[in-house]
């Protein structure tokens, strides 16, 4: 009987080491992969197991980024971004937000590009090219991607009516409009509104982002840019869709999935679904010239640290109506002076003038 303890006791030492932190020791390969990656994001737990907790984490989408990577065929890679230590439901949680009100759904305004000559829109467009395009932003763990997106495309279409460009106040908008703030997230047109109730929105200099729902405080800072009013676009129509993002920055959302989550580069073709969860901004199309593959660029709110320096490129013309991972589902633009720009605007070349 002593012999059958002890051996039992035995057992449980060696179980208890492997499930320590120490099971993995500085040494191993991935512990040192990991603890590189902790150096590069800054990161810092609170405890050995927590440490432990996230290195297995890492551990497995490591293996999964590899295994992804190493097939044939890919149109894009992934890589151990800043999310390579968190869940896909942890990170679902804290850094997407795009949030649809049901009444959206019953009753939505729309602007329709049915009588524009789809052939005269330009084969490409990049609003980067033409100084539209601010540099790429960092939501942290609030949930206001719409934040983020309702300002991109209000930055974008002052540029091309008034030709300045200035970085705007996503806090402004996450403080005063009437959303949930950091949790449960909201949807680009309640931005759209407090900006046109309160004759404007101001500098992200002038009320910068603190990545948590604070006070409203739009009546001590002045306003930087205006808009006269939104509209949605059709929904479930790429045609339009690019019609639109020829003219200006749209604001629309895709599904967010583990592959966007880890997503490093190249054309992203799924796997998703169309049950949005995350606001983005598509600020140009275009086709690769190698593979043929057409594409929306997107621009993210997540920092440099994500996709092509915090940019990202989604499979454009498919077949599913509602466009790969729901983009078609909710476009949506900011307006100044009563329209959208018009196309007489857009040369073959691109923008004549801005």
């Amino acid at each position: 009987m002593g012999s059958k303890y002890l051996l039992l006791f035995f057992y449980m030492v060696v179980s208890l080491m492997w499930a320590s932190p120490r099971a993995a020791s500085p040494s191993h390969p991935m512990m040192q992969r990991f603890e590189e990656w902790m150096a590069r994001f800054g990161r810092v737990y609170t405890n050995d197991a927590e440490k432990w907790r996230r290195f297995q984490i890492f551990q497995d989408n490591v293996n999964y980024i590899e295994t992804f990577n190493n097939r044939s065929g890919n149109s894009y890679t992934l890589g151990t971004n800043q999310f390579a230590d968190m869940t896909f439901d942890e990170f679902l949680g804290k850094y997407t937000g795009a949030s649809i009100p049901l009444d959206l759904k019953q009753e939505a305004p729309l602007t329709s590009f049915e009588d524009v000559n789809v052939s005269a829109v330009p084969d490409s467009i990049d609003w980067r090219d033409f100084d539209a395009v601010t540099e790429v932003k960092q939501q942290g763990t609030c949930e206001s991607c719409w934040a983020f997106t309702a300002i991109a495309t209000v930055e974008g279409i002052y540029k091309i009516k008034k030709g300045a460009l200035i970085s705007l106040s996503e806090q402004e908008v996450l403080d005063c409009s009437v959303s949930s703030g950091c949790k449960g997230g909201g949807w680009v047109h309640q931005a759209y509104k407090f900006i046109i109730r309160n004759g404007g929105v101001t500098t992200e200099s002038s009320y910068p982002y603190t990545g948590v729902l604070g006070n409203c405080e739009s009546n001590i800072v002045p306003n930087a840019a205006e808009i006269d009013a939104y509209k949605f676009l059709p929904r479930k129509n790429e045609a339009s869709l690019k019609v639109a993002v020829s003219k200006q920055p749209v604001a629309s959302a895709v599904e967010a999935t583990k592959d966007f989550q880890l997503y490093n580069g190249g054309v992203f073709k799924g796997p998703c679904g169309t049950a949005v969860n995350h606001a983005v901004t598509i600020i140009g199309y275009g086709e690769d010239s190698n593979t043929g593959d057409k594409y929306w660029i997107l621009k993210n709110s997540w920092g440099k640290n994500w996709g092509e320096k915090g940019f990202g490129r989604l499979e454009r013309d498919v077949a599913a109506v509602e466009g790969l991972c729901g983009i078609a589902e909710w476009p949506l633009i900011p307006i100044i002076n009563s329209t959208p720009l018009e196309l007489s605007d857009v040369g073959s070349d691109g923008i004549s003038a801005v």
